[in-house]
């Protein structure tokens, strides 16, 4: 485990070295945060703050991964599918940017782009791959064959997670500590499911992937998190967000834990279901159950503090990641081993 434990202290350090670096670049480029109006008025002051910080990153991540992979199609999956989340980020990112507006890349695009990704990830798994169509549903202690029905299941766990980090992405360190407490847990996992997988042979290796690819990550948003912690010198973006989120989704998949990402990524169900019922309240009724949606604005609007809202939803978070752990070892490794 070696090579994982350099994997994130490489990519933690290099962004932490960098960062400034970049930071000053993204400000001369004029790639600044556009702040919607609709939003909370404090946030106003955040205008112009140096955006697409996803870039460091995705960077930082990818270079010790790509020396110290074993290249096992789980990890070069799950890099791919990464960078292909980004790429969606990055457009709407620059869109942004470039039209100096808070609207970016449309929505039929954006799902456009994660139907593509879910194609490319689902023909990998079932035909390039050891995994099947079966998913796995803890406590009921049941296997369910989803057969033709796993490709749409697929598209949501990977445009559900993904679009659940970007509605996260809206307070100073919020996604970006949430997203590194999820990294951790599918870490745990990984090197628990590479020991128990012998440490030798094609199966080992896999795991041994997933837990290098995971551990570059971390090191990576940590690194970005030593600037993006309030006040915030730079965003993720959605390039970050977008990157994370796709990133998460893959790993999920990968351990075929997609169930457990109810809880693993309990933080990002929440905030996206914040967003469904304020929307549906709003047509049925003409009323808004949340001062403001995503949840984490709710609590702004009611005065809580940038900090407290971000170390409470951590808190939140490590909890619903501990359920999701606790779960995966009393019921998955019987048969995912």
């Amino acid at each position: 485990m070696v090579r994982v434990l350099i994997a994130g202290l490489v990519a933690m350090v290099i962004a932490i070295v960098i960062g400034p670096t970049f930071i000053e670049w993204l400000r001369r480029a004029g790639v600044g945060q556009q702040i919607r109006e609709e939003g909370p008025a404090r946030h106003i002051v955040k205008q112009g703050t140096p955006t697409m910080g996803g870039l460091l990153i995705l960077a930082t991540a990818v270079v010790p991964f790509l020396i110290l992979s074993v290249y096992t199609w789980p990890g070069v999956t799950l890099i791919a599918m990464t960078v292909g989340c980004a790429a969606i980020g990055f457009a709407d990112d620059y869109l942004k940017v470039r039209k100096r507006r808070s609207l970016g890349l449309s929505g039929r695009w954006k799902m456009l782009g994660l139907v593509l990704i879910t194609i490319g990830v689902g023909w990998v798994v079932t035909r390039v791959g050891y995994l099947d169509t079966e998913i796995y549903f803890p406590i009921i202690d049941v296997n369910i064959d989803l057969n033709w029905l796993y490709f749409p299941f697929l598209f949501l766990v990977i445009a559900g997670t993904a679009n659940g980090v970007n509605l996260t992405d809206g307070i100073d360190g919020l996604a970006a500590g949430t997203c590194v407490i999820s990294l951790l847990t599918f870490l745990a996992i990984a090197a628990i499911s590479w020991i128990r997988s012998g440490e030798v042979g094609s199966r080992s290796d896999n795991f041994l992937d997933v837990a290098i690819f995971t551990a570059a990550l971390i090191g990576g948003v940590i690194g970005f998190l030593w600037f993006n912690a309030f006040p915030a010198e730079v965003f993720m973006g959605d390039t970050g967000s977008m990157a994370l989120g796709g990133a998460i989704a893959g790993l999920a998949v990968m351990t075929q834990t997609e169930v457990l990402l109810i809880f693993i990524g309990g933080i990002y169900l929440i905030e996206a279901l914040s967003v469904m019922i304020q929307v549906a309240s709003f047509k049925r009724t003409g009323k808004r159950v949340f001062l403001m949606a995503p949840i984490h604005h709710h609590f702004e609007m009611k005065a809580w503090s940038e900090t407290k809202i971000m170390v409470r939803f951590w808190i939140v978070g490590a909890i619903l990641c501990t359920i999701g752990f606790v779960l995966y070892y009393r019921y998955y490794l019987r048969f995912k081993l």
